[in-house]
This record gives structure tokens, sequence and C-alpha cells, in this order.
């Protein structure tokens, strides 16, 4: 099995292939600097790997949700690929990809009881990217219902979720709000991990083995919102509440 897999959602840079098992990467954090790394670290791991893109099985991509450019940067990408090699395209959420650098912990639960992992990424404009995930030997991370968006202050998680395992820039928002919000049910937190297109390549490897690639037209990013920018007055009224 043989994958290409580029995430761009947030202000890393990600690039991985997949061969057989093994996984090459290049990640780096690179605000603006997107555009210009993709396409020659995919060259770059291709030629590493000793494949070419037309000996690809499948094409990844971070689907989101996560900066509108990159998204839509990823998404552009892959569909221009996987279009001209005619290989399937496997979205990946950002959000479960983060899960996997979930911390860990000595659990001793189980049941409803064991950690529920919730990654969360600062969407600005007051807002979070939210998921939750559970751990599963197969899948590697599973949802936990739908993602959403929230503020951090009120991150609307049911309160009989009370072992949580925190990852992603969410929770250095707004003076950590995310943090206070949860208390005593976040028992771990990793504010500093970033989406890697290697784990994008790991999660889509388990959807290509199970056959659920899906066609380059079909590809849509996950914005979990359309809004992106505020407007003047909004603007002026977050100036005057700082």
């Amino acid at each position: 099995m043989k994958i290409l897999a580029i995430e761009t959602s947030t202000e890393a840079c990600s690039v991985a292939v997949w061969v057989a098992g093994e996984v090459r990467e290049r990640h780096e954090i690179a605000p603006r600097r997107h555009t210009d790394l993709v396409l020659p670290w995919c060259d770059e791991l291709l030629a590493e790997a000793g494949i070419t893109r037309r000996q690809l099985d499948a094409i990844a991509v971070g689907r989101g949700p996560g900066a509108f450019t990159g998204v839509r940067l990823a998404v552009a990408l892959v569909q221009g690929m996987a279009l001209a090699l005619d290989k399937p395209v496997l979205p990946i959420s950002t959000l479960a990809a983060l899960a996997l650098q979930a911390p860990s912990i000595e659990t001793g639960y189980s049941g409803d009881q064991a950690p529920t992992i919730l990654a969360a990424i600062d969407a600005r404009m007051g807002e979070l990217y939210l998921g939750l995930f559970r751990h599963d030997p197969e899948e590697m991370v599973v949802a936990v219902g739908d993602e959403w968006m929230a503020t951090p202050a009120e991150p609307r998680v049911a309160e009989d979720i009370e072992n949580l395992l925190g990852v992603g820039s969410g929770f250095v928002a707004a003076s950590q709000g995310l943090v206070s919000a949860l208390g005593p049910r976040l028992r771990l937190c990793d504010p500093r991990a970033l989406p890697h297109a290697g784990d994008i390549a790991r999660l889509g490897a388990r959807m290509l083995a199970r056959g659920q690639g899906i066609r380059a037209d079909m590809l849509e990013p996950a914005y979990l919102r359309d809004k992106v920018a505020l407007t003047l007055e909004e603007q002026a009224t977050a100036r005057a509440l700082r």
C-alpha cells in the first residue's frame, strides 16, 4: 500500500508518504509558506521512498476543520493530483489526526469512565473547533459524535464526560479559557500539538484497507462554519472588550 498525505489546516505544513507501513514525513511550523513547501516536499518524499506518483494507491488529505486558506490549499492540491492520476482520495478529519497525539494516562478506568480525547483547534474569532474521540485498537481513534464549534468559556462538553485528555491549540486560546471551563475533568493536556501528515496517512491506510476511498470530485472540505471574518463593527466591539 502506497499513500501520499497532505495536511495544511494549521500553521504547520506537513506532508508524508506511507509505503507498506513505513512513514516518511516533512513537518514544519511555517505560517504563510505552505504553498511554497507542499509540492517540493511531495516530490522529495516520493523520491526518497523510491516511488512515483503513478505508483500511489491513494492520496490522503486533512480535510479540516482548520484555517480556511490551509484547508482549501490541501483539498485543491489533492483533488488536482487525484484527478490527474485517477486515484482515490482519503479525506481525514484534522481533529482525528490531532487526537492521535493526545497525552497518555495510566487509566485504571473502564467502560464509560475510560478517558475521552478532546481535540481542540483555535478557530480565531473567539471560537474553537472541537471533537471528542476515544482510542480503539483497530481504528486508532473513533469519533464520539459530530465535530462542533464553541467558545473556550462554554465548550459544550457533556458533564458526564469526566476524564478528558486534551490536545491542540484550543487549550491556549483566550487565556486558556477551555482549561478553566473544563476544570478537574481535564486530566492531561498538550496544547502545543499540531496535526501531522504522518497521522493522516496512518488513518488513511485503514480507510483504504476498508475500501472507503472516494472519487476526487466528491472531496469536500470541513469548515464547520461559513463565516470567515468579523465585520468592521464586530472588530471594533472585539477591540473594545480587550
